[in-house]
C-alpha cells in the first residue's frame, strides 16, 4: 500500500513538471501565429507565475481545510483546463484568461504534496520527487517537437493535457491508499498555523529570503545558460549553444538523484551545506577564463548538481525545524517566495547583464549562492525549540 501510494505521488510530480517547459518549446511558433513580439511570452509566464504564488500563499488555508488528495486532484483538474484552454487559443489575450487556472493548479499542487512527503516521507523520498518533476520538465519539449512536426503547436498543449487527465484518473483511483494518514494529517492540521502567525516564528524569515535565494540563482541558470556561451564563448553552432540549456537541468536531476541515496544518512542541513559547496566549486570552473567551452559546461553541470539537493532539503526539514503545527504555512511561504525568485530575478539579471556584459553571470550566482547559505546558518541559530501545538 505504502510502496503504491509513493508511486502515485512520485506520478503526481511529473505531471507538475509537464506544463512548464512547454510554452519556452512552443513560443517561437505560436508568436508567429499570434502576431506578437517574441518578448511577449514574459507577459504570459509572468501570469501563470502570479497566480502560483496567489495558490502558493493560499495552500496552508487549503491544507488545514482540505486533505492533501482532494487539493491534488483539483489542482490537475485546474491544469487540465488551462492546457486545454492554450490548445484552443486564437488570440493572444486568450492566453492570460487560461493562464489562471494553469498558475492556480501548479502552485497548489507543489505545496500540498511537498507538505504531506515532508511529514510522512525521509529526506530520500523528497529527493527523488524533485527529480520526479525533472522527468516531467524534460519530456514536454519532447512532445511539443513531436507536435509541431506532425501538427500545430496547440496539439503539443492538448497531447499534455491528455497525460495529465490519465494521470488524474490514476489519482482518482488510487484514493484508497491515500487513508494510511489520514487520522494523523487531521489531528496535525486541527492546530496548524496561519500566515501571520507563522511569520513571527524566529528564522521562518531568513529561510524565506534564503528559499528567495536559491531560487533566483536557479532560475538565472535556467533561463541564460545558452546567452552566457554564446556570449563568452566564440565558435558554437546555434544548436550547440540550444544544447547548454540542458546543462543546469542535467546537473539538477543528477544532484537530487545521488542525494536520494545519502540524504538519510548526511541529514538535511548536512546535505545543503554540501550541495552548495559543489554549487561554489562550479562557479569557480564558470569563472576561468578558459578559451574552450568545455570547462564552462562542466562548471554548469556541476552548479546544478550541487543545487540538487538544496530545493528539496529546505522544503523537507520545514516540520522539524519550526514543528509540525507550522509546516503548512512554511512550505506555503516558501513555494511563494521561490516563485518570486525565479520570476523577477532572471529579468533582472537581463538588464543587468545588456549594461556590463553577460560575462557578470558567475558573479550573480555567487552572490546568491552565498546569500543563500549564508541566511540559512544565520536561520538555524534563531529556530525556535519544537513544539507541536501553537503557543496559546
Amino acid at each position: 500500500m505504502g510502496s503504491l501510494l509513493l508511486a502515485v505521488i512520485y506520478l503526481i510530480f511529473i505531471s507538475l513538471g509537464l506544463p512548464d517547459s512547454l510554452l519556452g518549446s512552443g513560443w517561437p511558433k505560436m508568436q508567429v501565429v499570434f502576431g506578437v513580439p517574441s518578448s511577449y511570452a514574459g507577459y504570459v509566464s509572468m501570469t501563470i507565475s502570479f497566480m502560483t504564488i496567489i495558490s502558493a500563499l493560499l495552500s496552508p488555508r487549503m491544507i488545514r481545510k482540505y486533505q492533501t488528495k482532494w487539493i491534488v486532484i483539483v489542482s490537475i483538474l485546474l491544469t487540465v483546463l488551462g492546457l486545454l484552454g492554450f490548445s484552443i487559443s486564437k488570440y493572444y489575450w486568450m492566453l492570460f484568461l487560461f493562464a489562471i487556472p494553469y498558475g492556480l493548479g501548479a502552485g497548489a499542487i507543489d505545496a500540498s504534496v511537498n507538505h504531506y512527503v515532508a511529514n510522512h516521507y525521509p529526506s530520500s523520498v523528497m529527493n527523488f520527487l524533485h527529480c520526479f518533476y525533472g522527468v516531467g520538465a524534460v519530456i514536454s519539449p519532447t512532445i511539443m517537437a513531436l507536435a509541431l512536426r506532425l501538427a500545430r503547436w496547440n496539439e503539443g498543449y492538448r497531447w499534455t493535457s491528455y497525460i495529465q487527465a490519465g494521470i488524474l484518473l490514476i489519482v482518482l483511483l488510487s484514493l484508497p491508499l491515500w487513508k494510511q494518514n489520514e487520522s494523523a494529517d487531521n489531528e496535525e492540521m486541527r492546530d496548524s498555523a496561519g500566515i501571520k502567525e507563522t511569520l513571527k516564528v524566529p528564522g521562518v524569515l531568513l529561510t524565506l529570503i534564503a528559499f528567495f535565494s536559491y531560487c533566483a540563482g536557479e532560475a538565472t541558470c535556467f533561463l541564460w545558460t545558452p546567452s552566457y556561451f554564446a556570449g563568452t564563448k566564440a565558435g558554437l553552432s546555434d544548436e550547440m549553444i540550444a544544447a547548454f540549456g540542458s546543462l543546469i537541468f542535467g546537473g539538477l536531476m543528477l544532484g537530487r538523484l545521488i542525494s536520494g541515496f545519502v540524504s538519510n544518512r548526511l541529514g538535511d542541513r548536512r546535505l545543503i551545506r554540501i550541495g552548495i559547496a559543489v554549487e561554489l566549486f562550479g562557479i569557480l570552473l564558470v569563472f576561468l577564463p578558459a578559451k574552450s567551452y568545455l570547462i564552462a559546461a562542466i562548471g554548469f553541470i556541476v552548479i546544478g548538481t550541487g543545487m540538487g539537493p538544496v530545493y528539496p532539503a529546505i522544503q523537507h526539514m520545514a516540520p522539524s525545524n519550526f514543528g509540525v503545527c507550522y509546516s503548512a504555512a512554511v512550505i506555503g511561504l516558501q513555494m511563494a517566495s521561490a516563485y518570486v525568485g525565479s520570476t523577477f530575478m532572471p529579468m533582472v539579471f537581463g538588464h543587468l547583464q545588456q549594461a556590463i556584459g553577460i560575462g557578470i553571470m558567475p558573479v550573480y550566482l555567487l552572490l546568491f549562492a552565498l546569500m543563500n547559505i549564508s541566511l540559512l546558518e544565520l536561520a538555524y541559530r534563531k529556530l525556535p525549540s519544537k513544539t507541536e501545538k501553537k503557543p496559546s
